[in-house]
């Protein structure tokens, strides 16, 4: 399973970012990356997806994206792990608002995210990126 998820995330690569979006080759955000990866391993998507702002509810501290993540999939090891699902904070304190999937583990760990003025790219898990991980995630079919 994880090789597909990976084939299909890279399959995604520069797809331009849009906000809310989930379209391979169209556009999409980090989240409408996850979705669209959901959609071709596993099927329908698990649940309907709210429009959401840019913020993810942080003015309100509320972990939207994490609580959603622990609804529909699995707790990861900390080791890195090709397909896993990565949630990051973009800066301390912050609540988890960006996601990413693992492409290659160490020592040479990568991933594979929709980034503001980047769109869909894989980028290496580099110390910066790792300080922000807040969660790890499997996607599973049970």
């Amino acid at each position: 399973m994880n090789r597909l998820i990976v084939s299909a995330a890279r399959d995604w690569i520069g797809t331009p970012y849009l906000h809310q979006a989930s379209v391979k080759g169209v556009g999409c955000d980090c989240l409408g990356l996850l979705r669209g990866v959901w959609r071709e391993v596993l099927g329908s998507e698990p649940e309907a997806m709210p429009a959401y702002t840019a913020d993810w509810a942080e003015p309100q501290a509320d972990e939207v994206l994490w609580a959603a993540a622990a609804r529909h999939m699995q707790p990861a090891p900390a080791e890195i792990l090709p397909g896993q699902v990565l949630l990051f904070r973009m800066r301390s304190g912050a609540i988890a608002k960006h996601i990413g999937i693992v492409s290659s583990a160490d020592p040479d760990a990568h991933f594979i995210h929709s980034y503001t003025g980047h769109g869909v790219i894989e980028s290496p898990l580099s110390q910066p990126w790792r300080r922000r991980i807040a969660a790890r995630y499997h996607i599973s079919q049970g």
